[in-house]
């Protein structure tokens, strides 16, 4: 690769990004401490989940993205048969057939792998129709498009994948030039729809392709304490959540010093709670600071996308950059109360090898696009 290519490389997004991994691994440590016998297990399986990430990032880097456009109905046909493959033979894991072992490797979410397989398939699904998604005759292949494997993973059952698609979908077609009127009506009536399948479940018991524990984590965002249990129910996770991030005060108390996180009182602390490890013992300024953190990692993002040479590397970079914010949204706001529980990682933070070998490759795909936006004068 030329190295004047590589001095394009965004140096914020770099900075950013290599602080919140930092941020990550030192919250994991503590997070995770006391889980197993060797209190150092999954920050070392992390690290090495992080180096595989890099060297795949670095790899995707030296790799023409705009060769992917060639290989996009064949991508999107795989993403479909790895889902359909998953129904069949996945692991159950917390309600979900969502996970595959092979061996003696550890087990994998193909799902988390897929959002970036109909991310590449999607930007060119969509840049062919550039100035044609003006009607809903128009928009309505799209949806049909991302609708596929919509349905598949909600046959895992797995709610917040699903609504991960939709986010996706939603930003990417309005980046493509999509009628954001158009958009708004229909994520509107889309809302009111589910709304109304919701209000049938819980009044006259209609049948809803969810299981009774998701439902259970919708009616406890009201109320986590109106779990049927006194809160030692459904609502249990949200209630230790909210009182071992009001305990953190302003500076926290301090890494291996929570009480709800070190007496073992919040469950998940070091995959889908780990928020409110950092709202605990780094307090709010700890939990601002990955806040502003993952702020300025979006912005660096939607830069690299606007500098992009053409529209697929735009669309590119839009949908990772969507499939990011609604996982630091959600698994923020599943924290604080105000989100379902969904088992929504936090990105590069929460423990997990498929979100962050997915995440890195997302990074490649980034820093690909990022290094050819511009010409190099010579």
């Amino acid at each position: 690769m030329n190295l004047k290519r590589l001095k394009l490389l965004d140096k914020y997004f770099l900075l950013v990004l290599a602080l919140i991994m930092v941020f990550g691994l030192v919250t994991l440590s503590s997070a995770s401490s006391g889980i197993t016998s060797d209190s150092n297990y999954y920050l070392k399986k992390q690290a090495i989940f992080l180096v595989v990430g890099i060297v795949i990032a670095i790899f995707i880097l030296r790799f023409d993205y705009t060769q992917l456009e060639k290989y996009s109905t064949y991508l999107y046909i795989l993403s479909l048969l790895i889902l359909v493959v998953v129904l069949v033979f996945g692991k159950e894991v917390r309600g979900t057939t969502g996970w595959i072992g092979f061996g003696s490797l550890p087990p994998m979410q193909p799902a988390e792998f897929t959002k970036i397989l109909l991310i590449v398939a999607f930007a060119d699904f969509l840049q062919r129709r550039k100035g044609e998604l003006n009607t809903l005759a128009q928009i309505f292949p799209c949806i049909l498009y991302m609708g596929a494997p919509f349905i598949l993973i909600m046959m895992q059952p797995d709610l917040g994948t699903a609504l991960v698609y939709i986010a996706i979908t939603v930003i990417m077609m309005f980046v493509a030039g999509a009628n954001p009127r158009l958009l708004l009506q229909i994520l509107v009536g889309g809302s009111l729809f589910i709304a109304l399948l919701l209000f049938l479940h819980f009044k006259f018991n209609m049948w809803l392709p969810l299981d009774d524990y998701q439902f259970n984590r919708l009616k406890v965002v009201i109320d986590p304490y109106q779990d049927g249990q006194g809160g030692r129910g459904a609502g249990w996770n949200t209630i230790q959540s909210l009182i071992a991030i009001g305990s953190g005060g302003w500076q926290g108390k301090g890494l291996f010093n929570g009480t709800q996180v070190q007496l073992n009182f919040l469950p998940e602390r070091h995959t889908d709670f780990i928020y409110a490890v950092i709202g605990e013992e780094l307090g709010f300024l700890g939990a601002a600071l990955v806040i502003l953190l993952f702020g300025i990692l979006l912005v660096r993002a939607v830069v690299i996308s606007f500098n992009a040479r053409e529209l697929y590397g735009t669309l590119v970079v839009t949908g990772i950059t969507a499939m990011w914010l609604f996982h630091i949204f959600e698994n923020i706001g599943m924290s604080i109360g105000v989100m379902p529980i969904t088992g929504i990682p936090l990105p590069f933070i929460s423990y997990g090898g498929s979100s962050m070998l997915t995440n890195m490759i997302g990074v490649g795909l980034i820093l690909s696009v990022n290094i050819r936006g511009k010409k190099i004068v010579f």
